[in-house]
């Protein structure tokens, strides 16, 4: 696309943990919030519906599982998403009120096992298409699956080439670099992870991609998950407070970190600033040395069963 001006929402907010029905109502509120200014792209965090289950282990340590756990279990996959289904239909209409593209974190389900995904919608509410986070970091392993390589699209909008990478995928450095090639310019990183070390990582990317990083984060507090959920605390303890950030191609903070509660982050991306950033480090173009190094990425799906028929 030739340069324009995005006008870019980072919501920082926490969801109504486990109870999908609350949480979409919550998705609908913010969603307005950020459209009551003219707005392009709005960027939820890791996992928003209906929850990133912080502090829990699901009753596991190695060779047993308690009942607890796998009841736990159950009440995490009877709030989560079918995609496509009528909750992704209902997020499409929430992008189409906007009139922005929209990009969430979802717990999907297929079949018994629960992803780590991210979802993008356009304007008229179509789903765009979707990312299986392909590496769960430590105990999020016990409860949701690895994506593939089928699932890590750049979507080429009226906006600009749109991507998402999940928290600790942006650790990957092979995986930002297939990013890269396809010439991301919005790259989203919704997140977990609020630590000030998390600001620094998204500085980082946003500098060697030469791209507009924008990473949403919840604020939550322990009154966010239900009371019988097993983390001990107040309903005011703060379990995450956020520090989602804003970053332009040269590294620059735009908006954020913020880290006092929940809030919408605003920006307005200039796409031209990518060329500027390019004209000295293009990490996929001019400066990638592929006489030394070349990396291969295996962009099928991996189904456990296939079928082979006349």
């Amino acid at each position: 696309m030739t340069a324009g001006t995005v006008r870019a929402v980072v919501v920082q907010a926490a969801p109504v943990a486990f109870d999908l029905a609350r949480t979409l109502d919550k998705v609908d509120a913010l969603a307005a919030e950020a459209a009551a200014e003219p707005v392009d792209l709005i960027v939820f965090p890791e996992a928003f519906v209906s929850c990133y289950p912080r502090g829990s282990n699901f009753g596991a340590v190695i060779g047993s599982r308690t009942a607890e756990g796998r009841a736990w279990y159950r009440r995490y996959w009877e709030s989560s998403v079918d995609v496509p289904g009528p909750v992704t239909e209902r997020l499409g209409a929430a992008a189409a009120r906007c009139r922005a593209h929209l990009v969430i974190g979802v717990i999907e389900r297929d079949l018994g096992t629960l992803y780590c995904t991210a979802l993008t919608f356009s304007p008229d509410g179509a789903l765009l298409g979707k990312h299986r986070k392909l590496m769960p970091t430590a105990a999020e392993r016990l409860v949701w699956g690895f994506g593939d390589g089928s699932t890590m699209p750049v979507h080429d909008t009226p906006i600009g080439r749109l991507g998402t990478v999940i928290c600790w995928e942006n650790y990957m450095p092979l995986m930002r670099m297939h990013m890269y090639a396809q010439g991301v310019q919005l790259y989203c990183a919704p997140t977990a992870d609020p630590r000030e070390t998390w600001v620094a990582s998204m500085r980082h990317v946003a500098a060697e991609g030469r791209c507009f990083v924008l990473s949403a984060n919840q604020f939550a507090r322990r009154g966010d998950y239900p009371a019988d959920y097993p983390v001990a605390g107040d309903p005011g303890d703060v379990l995450s407070v956020g520090n989602s950030v804003i970053v332009s191609p040269l590294g620059d903070v735009l908006a954020g970190p913020a880290t006092e509660g929940e809030t919408l982050l605003r920006a307005e991306l200039d796409l031209g600033a990518i060329a500027e950033g390019k004209y000295d480090f293009d990490v996929a173009g001019h400066y990638s040395r592929p006489d030394i190094f070349t990396l291969e990425v295996d962009t099928r799906a991996k189904p456990p069963v296939r079928r082979i028929e006349d």
